[in-house]
């Protein structure tokens, strides 16, 4: 997976301390939660691929509607929740582990 942030291009979601900043970077006001919902999202693609499942045949194994996997597939993330994101991963067959560190946040220079 590609980000794409102020034009510079980064290999992979939350793969290094500049990918886990380019929602901050952006300017969002939820940049961990909407970070952590593309690495999800990543992850769910990833399964796709991996089994070759189509939009409809994801949606025969897991019951989760068809418009939701091709809203992941879009990166439109919107509607999309981060338990419902981990809940589509369980029902692909994986297991999501999740670990929390907390920071002081760093002053946003303007």
């Amino acid at each position: 997976m590609t980000l794409v942030c102020d034009g510079e291009k980064r290999r992979k979601a939350g793969s290094g301390t500049r990918e886990r900043e380019c929602f901050r970077d952006l300017g969002q006001k939820n940049a961990d939660a909407e970070q952590f919902k593309a690495i999800l999202a990543a992850e769910i693609i990833k399964a796709l691929d991996r089994e070759g499942l189509t939009l409809r045949a994801a949606h025969g194994r897991t019951g989760i509607a068809a418009a939701d996997f091709s809203r992941i597939r879009n990166a439109d993330l919107g509607r999309l929740t981060v338990d419902r994101l981990m809940s589509i991963l369980n029902r692909l067959g994986s297991r999501v582990e999740v670990k929390v560190r907390v920071r002081r946040a760093q002053p946003v220079e303007e």
